[in-house]
């Protein structure tokens, strides 16, 4: 099954998840969200804009979690929107909340070649 795309963020499921994500060359931002979800919504501007800008060192997807929620209980998401960052096919970073852009460029700074 292909990923479903939205802009430059791609969405994955339960079958996608290990070839994007676990198997991946370089370092993946994973945005767990709701479509109903205001500062998901919110959010998603700034999660776009960062996946343009660092195209071809940092993949980035997102993760329904209405649609996969047994992708959100193995990461316990309890609460979104909710990001991982996966280095080296495991996750090495998370944290939750719509921050402003800058702290999302912090929390994946480390992970950038």
């Amino acid at each position: 099954m292909a990923a479903k795309r939205s802009g430059p963020v791609d969405s994955v499921t339960e079958q996608t998840f290990p070839a994007r994500v676990l198997q991946a060359k370089r370092p993946v931002l994973v945005q767990f969200w709701a479509p109903w979800c205001g500062p998901c919504i919110r959010i998603t501007p700034i999660v776009e804009e960062v996946a343009a800008e660092r195209a071809g060192v940092l993949d980035v997807v997102k993760i329904n979690v209405d649609e996969e929620p047994g992708l959100a209980d193995r990461h316990t998401v309890s609460s979104i929107p909710a990001f991982v960052i996966y280095a080296n096919g495991a996750p090495a970073k998370a944290w939750t909340g719509a921050a402003p852009k800058p702290i999302l460029e912090r929390n994946i700074g480390p992970f950038l070649r």
